[in-house]
């Protein structure tokens, strides 16, 4: 489905909304497929929608684009909070209390950015969803390096996680957080395998997992924190070997004591009342607050990729 209407967007980019793949560009928003969700409850607080479809998801990237910029000479670049539990909320205050002393995220009209400035993680992934493809937008790149921010290819706003963390290696950084979308998640492995040098440390957050399959399960165990996103596959095939899960919607796990560390280090900032209790079982599920989903072609799906 596609909406042709003039956009301010440069470039191309394609990202996930709701499990959907989509195309914007200065021409219109195109669903590239089904979405997987039917209801996101992260989903309707950001957007008002309701049951989501490809109506709901085109509506939702055009609010987006006008609110945001997504993808506009104008993007807004917001320090604020804006999920409770996000990956670049947690980095931001992880990189402040010395954890990290940089951060390899992507940024649409960037494509891989390397930061050591705390607050340009959360301008870059407030409303971020997992980009898998961009181009160059001076405007956007301006900002980022205005701020102190490197590209790994700013003539191609080339997106490689991988790439991105010798970039960081090189740079002399010794402990790196970096984020992994679901999409990617046999990069976790690779990141995994990378020789570090005994000072070196690298924390991976798997997040936009919405669309994993049963043969991702396996790389995602290889993380440190991983968001369920809509994904019945994660909630209990991930949440059930955790340590640690916050959130109950929309979860985060952390399995290693790392990413314990990360979350609980999250919290001492938090400035929201919470509730704490020990468990014999996770994931803790309250059926009636988690996404809905349907069934999807996914492997055809993953073929197509191949053809963006």
């Amino acid at each position: 489905m596609k909406l042709k209407k003039k956009l301010p967007v440069r470039g191309e980019h394609i990202f996930y909304c709701c499990g959907a793949r989509v195309r914007v560009s200065g021409d219109g928003v195109e669903v590239l497929d089904e979405p997987t969700v039917e209801f996101c409850p992260l989903h309707e607080m950001l957007y008002k929608t309701g049951t989501i479809d490809k109506d709901a998801v085109i509506r939702s990237v055009i609010l987006k684009i006008e609110k945001t910029g997504f993808g506009c000479p104008h993007r807004m670049f917001t320090s604020s909070n804006v999920v409770p539990f996000g990956a670049s909320e947690m980095i931001r205050v992880c990189m402040r209390a010395g954890l990290f002393d940089c951060a390899v995220t992507v940024c649409e009209g960037a494509g891989t950015v390397i930061s050591t400035n705390p607050d340009l993680v959360q301008e870059i992934g407030a409303f971020l969803t997992g980009i898998v493809k961009t181009s160059p937008v001076p405007e956007i790149i301006g900002h980022i390096e205005d701020r102190g921010g490197i590209l790994l290819d700013r003539e191609r706003a080339l997106i490689d996680q991988v790439e991105g963390i010798r970039r960081a290696i090189e740079l002399g950084h010794k402990k790196i957080a970096v984020t992994v979308s679901g999409f990617d998640a046999d990069k976790i492995p690779v990141i995994r395998s990378m020789k570090e040098s005994e000072d070196i440390s690298v924390t991976v957050f798997s997040v936009c997992n919405t669309c994993i399959r049963d043969t991702d399960v396996d790389n995602l165990k290889k993380a440190d924190l991983v968001w369920a996103s809509a994904s019945k596959i994660v909630r209990e095939r991930i949440g059930s070997i955790a340590l640690l899960q916050i959130g109950v919607a929309i979860p985060v796990f952390a399995l290693t004591e790392r990413g314990k560390e990360v979350v609980l280090t999250y919290l001492r900032e938090f400035g929201d009342k919470i509730v704490i209790f020990r468990t014999k079982k996770l994931p803790y599920v309250v059926e009636e607050r988690v996404p809905k989903t349907r069934q999807r072609n996914l492997d055809q799906e993953i073929k197509s990729e191949a053809m963006l």
